[in-house]
């Protein structure tokens, strides 16, 4: 059901996008008098899903969601609808509208993608707020994923800086890690202040997870007993303290998880504080691993996070100060997927994507990511890359400047140079994520 659930976040979120997207291309083409042919959302090869004719536009849904377009007459994309440019130019047609025209029409769906992801930022500010976690209060140190280890951090380590500087946000510690390709952190360790390398690949492996790297240490607190599961029959009580499992020390709630998959289906002694009282007792772990407990909903109780409210006015330079964070960090990312070694083999296609969406109805969690993915295909979408809007802009502004527009030969090999060069870079991300599926 999760998964169900993350699929269909990422076509809502995927839907609102390109709609809006080629709503920017198409209401710029009308302003002109140009005449737009087709509106599709997704691709419609063969066949589609649904379409309407109204006045010259057909409005569609296609079958294949990789995308969305408008075919806009006397334009060369993804059409390629070489016969229409071998006739006269209409003037209706993009190709008989003076060049700063063509421009505003190209550039409409990305500048719609960049308007969106700061008003949803906005909005999300006024209605949500903003919730930090001070990396100061992270009481009781982090826990570490397999790749923290791996580079020498420690579970209980509590993070002093990068590279030298001190980070506020928790939450950022590993963004600031990837995005500046740091070359070490330091910790405060056992009372002693550690220096630990960040080697090239370290960074690389990062960047499959990066919110799972390192996360705050829950201590391992029962809140919750699931009744007839193991932990209720075996006398484990809501408030006891998880010390250890068979011989394993226990450390933090999420260690447990960990431990009990090694016992699933078995029976196994846990040892428990109860109100200041050690206890061991016989726990059945179930055959997928659980005992039956529930750590706290409200993780506040064991770290203070700072919350602010806005007004509405208040809320807008928010909103675009995290639109303009968006788009930084989201250079420094392709930049660190170019430079750093290894760090292309993360690079994810559509379940990439899938996965960042809550396996529960989130609101607050899709719009972020909403915005998120807004600003990033306004980025992508802006390169100049033929294809993509950004590879017309570039010709549009070698014709203003130079007086001399490119051959309709020229563009219309562009076009498929860019076409190729994208379907690969989708075919590659894609097929990590396939290998990826069958090689964890």
């Amino acid at each position: 059901m999760g998964v169900l659930i993350q699929i269909a976040q990422l076509i809502l979120s995927l839907s609102i996008l390109i709609v809006l997207h080629e709503g920017g291309h198409f209401f710029t083409a009308r302003l002109f008098k140009i005449r737009v042919e087709k509106f599709y959302l997704f691709f419609d090869p063969w066949f589609s899903l649904f379409k309407i004719k109204r006045g010259d536009t057909e409005y569609g849904i296609g079958w294949l969601p990789l995308g969305g377009y408008v075919k806009i007459s006397g334009m060369i994309d993804e059409s390629m609808d070489k016969e229409q440019m071998k006739q006269p130019a209409q003037p209706w047609e993009f190709r008989a509208k003076p060049a700063w025209q063509r421009l505003i029409v190209m550039v409409g769906g990305v500048t719609v993608n960049l308007l969106l992801g700061l008003f949803i930022y906005t909005m999300m500010a006024k209605v949500y707020g903003t919730e930090i976690l001070p990396n100061k209060n992270v009481t009781y140190g982090i826990y570490c994923d397999s790749t923290a280890l791996k580079m020498g951090l420690r579970n209980g380590d509590k993070i002093v800086s990068v590279d030298g500087k001190q980070v506020e946000n928790f939450n950022k510690i590993p963004g600031e890690i990837i995005l500046n390709k740091a070359h070490s952190v330091q910790v405060m360790r056992d009372g002693q202040q550690v220096n630990v390398p960040v080697k090239e690949e370290d960074i690389s492996a990062m960047l499959s997870d990066p919110k799972g790297f390192i996360q705050p240490g829950i201590p391992a607190l029962v809140d919750t007993v699931i009744p007839n599961s193991g932990a209720q029959k075996a006398g484990i009580s809501r408030k006891d303290t998880i010390k250890k499992i068979d011989t394993i020390p226990i450390r933090y709630y999420q260690d447990i998880s960990q431990v009990d998959q090694k016992f699933a289906g078995k029976d196994v002694k846990i040892t428990v504080n109860s109100g200041g009282q050690i206890k061991t007792l016989d726990v059945q772990v179930d055959k997928d691993g659980k005992i039956g407990i529930g750590a706290p909903a409200d993780l506040t109780i064991f770290f203070k996070t700072e919350k602010k409210t806005y007004s509405l006015f208040e809320s807008i330079p928010i909103g675009i100060s995290r639109g303009v964070e968006t788009i930084t960090s989201y250079a420094q990312q392709l930049k660190v997927i170019f430079t750093v070694k290894g760090a292309s083999k993360q690079v994810g296609g559509f379940i990439t994507l899938g996965k960042a969406y809550s396996k529960v109805w989130d609101w607050q969690a899709f719009w972020g990511f909403t915005a998120f993915l807004s600003i990033m295909l306004a980025f992508l979408n802006i390169l100049p890359i033929p294809a993509l809007d950004g590879g017309h802009v570039l010709f549009l502004l070698y014709e203003i400047i130079s007086g001399r527009k490119p051959s309709e030969k020229f563009m219309e090999y562009a076009q498929y140079a860019g076409m190729i060069l994208l379907l690969s870079i989708l075919v590659f991300a894609n097929g990590n994520d396939i290998f990826r599926l069958f090689h964890k």
